[in-house]
């Protein structure tokens, strides 16, 4: 890993972690956000929801996610979790957000531009490979390698069908001169 990815993970996932952290500790607010939203899903969903517990299911994959990504563990997964938290709530404190005064309506921007700047650099982390071919690249090159030995096979069995075929043709033609002269 390098020097900047060693120092900018933990640096990019504190915010995740705390963020995580404090939906643990007042998932009652949390619910009180997540409510409006889960109200109206509610009738889709084939299951009971529990505001508070999705709020600690929130924090918890927040958290854990968070310091995964910190480490450097599963990092691209990690990063990909944390990318989808963010963006539900960036939704959900904006929807959630007071908008009644200039002050509300100013706070409500500048929270909305940090969770998706937050969300942008954990998309750009999701993607990264440390410098490694992804699975893409390496699937994309394995097919060109594919390709190139099928086409070497082809003008190998080609080759020797052509030689096979003319091999037959001259001991036919002999054999039918020897039948035809005798």
């Amino acid at each position: 890993m390098s020097f900047v990815r060693t120092l900018a993970r933990p640096m990019l996932a504190s915010s995740f972690v705390l963020a995580g952290m404090d939906k643990l500790k007042n998932a009652d607010d949390t619910a009180q956000q997540l409510s409006p939203l889960l109200s109206k899903a509610a009738a889709a969903l084939p299951f009971q929801t529990n505001e508070k517990t999705l709020a600690r299911i929130i924090g918890g994959t927040q958290v854990g996610a968070g310091v995964l990504f910190g480490l450097g563990k599963f990092s691209r997964l990690s990063a990909t979790v944390l990318t989808v938290v963010s963006l539900l709530n960036t939704f959900v404190e904006w929807r959630s957000a007071d908008i009644s005064s200039k002050e509300g309506r100013g706070n409500r921007r500048n929270q909305l531009l940090k969770n998706l700047s937050l969300s942008g650099g954990a998309l750009l982390a999701s993607v990264d490979t440390a410098g490694k071919p992804g699975l893409a690249w390496r699937a994309e090159h394995l097919a060109s390698d594919v390709r190139k030995g099928a086409a070497h096979l082809t003008a190998d069995a080609r080759k020797t069908t052509n030689k096979k075929l003319h091999k037959a043709d001259q001991a036919v033609r002999r054999a039918v001169e020897q039948a035809t002269g005798a």
